[in-house]
């Protein structure tokens, strides 16, 4: 089930590659058996990837893209991409990308399904994977990787792939086709960086997963010093005295002299007061920011907890929970936040991510994008460099956590706490056949194992 791209030898114009039929996989990882992903919301998680393949006129061409989800919940999600797809069967890739922002606008108008959104929740999401798709098949006809496509375009062609309904009270197309041009002073000495694997420093989550001991949290931390790392992410919200014999453990590794920096992420678990109250008991930690203290809808909230937490020197940083561009625009309008965490797959795939990049921009406040799973993190390996090279010319820093990594095709790489750029063409999507054969939910030989079967008879949290 792999793919086969277009070769520089026989070059396919985006003109004669159509969209003949698709493909939908449910594919399940059992990251709950090792902890990765577990914080103070989300228990026995199972990094989820809903998995679609755009099949074309030309044998062995396939844009390849996915949806994210915790494991339940990705039925619904492969469903509405089976309904989504449809929409760009019988299109040609220059239809579909000739301009993409019209593109975004198409695929968001189905009338009726709008009114299970709009342009949010599980109809977006699989707008994200068909769109992530389409973006994969053009850097494959094209030979080139999904940031090179967008870094390569200018001001105008890049403004042209966002949809501005909603937005043009805050930025305007003739706006951030000015502020892409101030863009411009710079970029070649930014693409020299990417080009030598310095333009995405990392940071590391590995460490501060809810489900790990104090010895595992401990020996996970030695590790990913000794890789390099500086800044490292741990997961609070069980438990005040839980949450400082955690993070003095780890300040009693890392010390105070500013070498090493933390940030906390409570996962929405607290309300605003509550999240307030919690993290006067934790200041004292030196935390950069508290990620999504509340739930990712209040702007409001964010905004309260925010302006609370400032004289302690602690940011609010949100957004991988954050519907649609519109969330993102009320944040920055309401100073709610200290960093922006487009996600790769909630928002409606690059086009989205692209306006909330200029909204940021605007504003002055970084984008640092949600990972926290594989695949996901390959996906925004390609958005952080965009963003540096060719929206804010700012560099900041992209989340990583290394697991089940060995059934991705085209897998991320850290060498010197930095992200590796991709070069592969495409969007860094697709899967080993080992995988497809063990991780389809739910008949693939892992799910039909004792232990598969085991998780999946687990309990569905809450109680009565």
């Amino acid at each position: 089930m792999g793919s086969i791209t277009a070769t520089s030898k026989s070059p396919i114009d985006v003109s004669n590659v159509e969209i003949l039929s698709f493909t939908v996989t449910d594919l399940r990882f059992p990251t709950s058996l090792d902890g990765v992903g577990s914080d103070a919301m989300h228990v026995g998680t199972n990094g989820s990837h809903p998995y679609i393949r755009l099949i074309t006129n030309h044998p062995n061409l396939i844009g390849e893209g996915i949806a994210f989800s915790n494991g339940r919940g990705s039925e619904l999600i492969c469903m509405a991409l089976q309904i989504f797809a449809t929409r760009v069967v019988g299109k040609t890739l220059h239809e579909l990308t000739r301009n993409m922002g019209k593109t975004f606008r198409y695929m968001v108008s189905d009338s009726q399904y709008r009114w299970l959104g709009p342009e949010k929740s599980v109809t977006h999401l699989a707008v994200a994977g068909v769109l992530n798709a389409v973006w994969d098949l053009w850097g494959k006809v094209l030979q080139k990787p999904v940031w090179q496509i967008v870094c390569e375009m200018t001001p105008q062609e890049i403004v042209s792939c966002i949809d501005f309904r909603y937005i043009t009270d805050v930025i305007t197309p003739e706006e951030g086709i000015e502020m892409l041009e101030k863009t411009q002073k710079g970029k070649e000495e930014r693409l020299k960086e990417a080009w030598e694997n310095r333009a995405v420093p990392a940071y590391t989550t590995s460490p501060g997963w809810m489900a790990f001991s104090g010895e595992r949290m401990r020996e996970v931390l030695a590790e990913t010093i000794a890789q390099g790392y500086t800044t490292f992410k741990f997961k609070v919200g069980t438990g005040v005295e839980i949450d400082r014999e955690r993070l003095k453990a780890v300040r009693d590794v890392l010390g105070y002299d500013g070498k090493y920096q933390i940030m906390i992420d409570a996962n929405q678990v607290w309300s605003v007061p509550e999240a307030i109250e919690y993290m006067k008991h934790l200041v004292e930690f030196k935390p950069v920011f508290i990620e999504e203290p509340t739930n990712p809808d209040d702007v409001l909230g964010h905004a309260t907890i925010r302006k609370a937490l400032k004289p302690y020197g602690v940011g609010v940083a949100t957004g991988e929970a954050a519907q649609n561009r519109v969330t993102f625009k009320q944040l920055l309008q309401a100073e709610a936040t200290d960093v922006c965490q487009i996600d790769a797959v909630r928002l409606g795939s690059v086009n989205e991510c692209l306006a909330v990049m200029l909204m940021a921009l605007k504003y002055s406040v970084p984008c640092v994008p949600h990972n926290g799973a594989m695949g996901l993190t390959e996906l925004t390996s390609h958005l952080s460099t965009i963003d540096y090279i060719a929206i804010s010319g700012r560099k900041s820093m992209l989340e990583n956590a290394d697991s089940h990594r060995e059934n991705l095709r085209h897998p991320s790489r850290i060498v010197d706490a930095h992200y590796v750029t991709p070069l592969e063409p495409g969007y860094s999507t697709g899967y080993t056949e080992e995988a497809l054969r063990k991780y389809v939910y739910p008949d693939g030989e892992f799910w039909r194992s004792e232990v598969g079967q085991e998780i999946m008879r687990a309990p569905t949290g809450g109680e009565l």
